[in-house]
């Protein structure tokens, strides 16, 4: 296709670029709604997953690790997991 000028128009990419991680946009959010829900305070849970999010980012970066979720969806996951299932915690 020919723009005004005479150049020829690229073609929008037609593959989207996959994450290298299962998790879909819906699901993280169907997971931090369930938080927000679960929790007696907003405010609260949000500041809970920004200190998971923020220690999960250091421990990363000190071991040189190769960061393939962002910390705050890995928090948003962990702490829903914990949720739903209590026997990942486990008693000491």
């Amino acid at each position: 296709m020919l723009l005004n000028w005479g150049r020829p128009q690229e073609d929008p990419p037609t593959m989207l670029k996959r994450s290298k991680f299962e998790t879909t946009q819906s699901q993280i959010m169907h997971r931090s709604e369930d938080l927000i829900s679960a929790a007696s305070n907003r405010y609260r849970i949000t500041v809970q997953v920004a200190n998971r999010a923020k220690r999960r980012r250091y421990e990363d970066f000190e071991n040189n690790e190769d960061v393939i979720m962002k910390p705050v969806l890995r928090a948003i996951i962990e702490m829903s997991d914990e949720l739903t299932q209590p026997e990942i915690i486990g008693e000491l």
